[in-house]
């Protein structure tokens, strides 16, 4: 009887754990609500000098913090389910390809795009190689989200000019990484001491 409590507990536990945060939109509270993502978080930013909103922003938009996110399947005879659009994956929605660059590049080779911590590290390693070959401010969550979705390579072509809709994401995804800055700024203390709290309660 023991034993199978030990188990449902244990599933719980793994269930919370990959769940998203139920308050995407305040970066206090998210973090607050998933201890260890603050650190993830921090890390990356110090290890590639990117803020941490840009990060949580980018995420955000992405996958909205879940885990598995996948693109949806395209349709066969507008009825039955087809192939996926692309082999985007996880938090950071990265595909095969670009996961497996970044393995190499970072050393990283257990990474996976469903862990937030390598999550987090992967997008201030892709910020951080746009600045290098593009030349993109890494204080430009803007142009950084263009190369983000575009490919490097594409924003360099300028493909984004184009498509209005992706314009109009990146200006949603720049307007968020500054609030979830700002926010962060006004609970940095708290998630520095880890006093964490429950802001659901």
């Amino acid at each position: 009887m023991k034993s199978l409590a030990f188990v449902l507990g244990l599933a719980v536990l793994v269930g919370c754990a990959q769940s998203p945060p139920r308050n995407t939109e305040n970066a206090c509270q998210l973090l607050a609500e998933k201890p260890g993502w603050y650190d993830a978080v921090n890390d990356a930013a110090d290890r590639w000098d990117v803020s941490e909103g840009l990060i949580l922003a980018f995420i955000r938009q992405e996958s909205s913090f879940v885990a598995d996110a996948k693109p949806p399947r395209t349709k066969i005879l507008w009825v039955l389910p087809g192939p996926r659009a692309s082999s985007a994956y996880g938090y950071p929605q990265a595909k095969d390809g670009t996961w497996s660059d970044y393995r190499s590049a970072t050393n990283r080779y257990l990474a996976e795009r469903d862990d937030f911590r390598d999550a987090a590290d992967f997008v201030g390693w892709y910020v951080d190689r746009a600045h290098r070959i593009a030349g993109i401010p890494k204080s430009d969550a803007y142009r950084h989200y263009l190369a983000y979705h575009d490919g490097v390579g594409g924003f360099q072509r300028g493909t984004f000019r184009s498509k209005r809709w992706l314009i109009n994401v990146a200006e949603r995804v720049n307007r968020q990484a500054n609030v979830f800055d700002s926010q962060l700024n006004g609970c940095r203390d708290q998630l520095d001491s880890g006093a964490w709290w429950n802001p659901f309660s």
